[in-house]
């Protein structure tokens, strides 16, 4: 594995902690092996060169130990908002092990986005960690469709292997659900797929479901999402130049019907899909002796 400097592990969330309740935020790998074709990491204002090699960080456990106990705020610590931290390195290397052992070790509480089911390797720790502070477990699934999964997610496990493996956190009380982010227009937008997709995540045992109904598209990112259109979509790019041009925020054409048609299903499954309603669910109240009090 490819080491990179880091002098810090460890970041303080600079957008206030309306986004899922996260106040630290960690990346322990650089760049990302899934290959997604929608990835907006890949964008060039995340500077991040070979992106579909993933690097480690030198010395990272050394560093993150030193910066988590020094703190007295044993907030939430967010893994994996830029690459995937549960990519093929993980499993000889186990950075993100060692992490979890860290933040229980410490008394802080974790949330997770990953698309992958080696999560479950964890498993001990994250109910380690659930029975002292604040654990959510979000699963990145944009669609239903096993096959269009392969295809716009090509190297990392099927979208029925990560609703498995939601049900198995689900069924150990893990606070878990799906960012269904993005949402491809012309590709993974139809009411049909988007309906199915929620009964699904109830199935599985989701608590949530979180969704803007659209994509992002920006420089490098756009060239290479328009390439793998090219592959695999024939005639799609020209569709989306047309309907967006330079666009950045794509929303799905059909917008406010297919809102309407998913949060009626999340109404029906009792699923949340307000960002204040699923902080204000998981969250409980930490004292500082560490007794906890559940709110619900």
């Amino acid at each position: 594995m490819e080491l990179l400097k880091a002098k810090t592990i460890l970041s303080k969330v600079n957008y206030g902690n309306d986004w899922y309740g996260v106040d630290y935020n960690i990346n322990l790998y650089r760049g990302c092996s899934h290959g997604c074709i929608y990835c907006d990491s890949r964008s060039n204002c995340y500077h991040i060169d070979n992106f579909d090699v993933p690097k480690g960080k030198e010395n990272a456990l050394l560093i993150l130990e030193k910066e988590l106990s020094k703190r007295n705020d044993h907030g939430v610590v967010g893994i994996g908002s830029m690459s995937d931290t549960y990519n093929p390195l993980e499993i000889k290397h186990e950075q993100t092990r060692g992490t979890l052992k860290l933040l229980s070790k410490y008394n802080y509480g974790v949330s997770i986005d990953t698309k992958s089911d080696l999560i479950l390797r964890d498993l001990d720790l994250l109910k380690e960690i659930n029975s002292k502070n604040n654990v959510i477990i979000k699963f990145t699934i944009t669609t239903p469709n096993d096959e269009l999964s392969k295809i716009i997610e090509p190297h990392v496990c099927v979208s029925s292997k990560r609703f498995e493996a939601i049900k198995k956190l689900s069924d150990n009380g893990i606070f878990v659900g799906i960012m269904m982010n993005p949402v491809l227009p012309f590709i993974t937008d139809s009411e049909e797929d988007i309906i199915k997709l929620v009964k699904f995540a109830h199935d599985s045992g989701a608590k949530f479901i979180h969704t803007f109904m659209g994509m992002t598209l920006r420089e490098n990112q756009r060239d290479y999402y328009f390439e793998e259109l090219d592959k695999y979509f024939k005639g799609l790019k020209e569709k989306y130049i047309k309907y967006y041009g330079q666009s950045y925020n794509c929303a799905v054409p059909n917008y406010k019907s297919l809102y309407k048609a998913f949060t009626n299903e999340c109404d029906k499954y009792k699923i949340l899909y307000n960002m204040k309603d699923i902080i204000k669910t998981y969250k409980k109240e930490i004292k500082d002796d560490n007794e906890q009090i559940s709110l619900f």
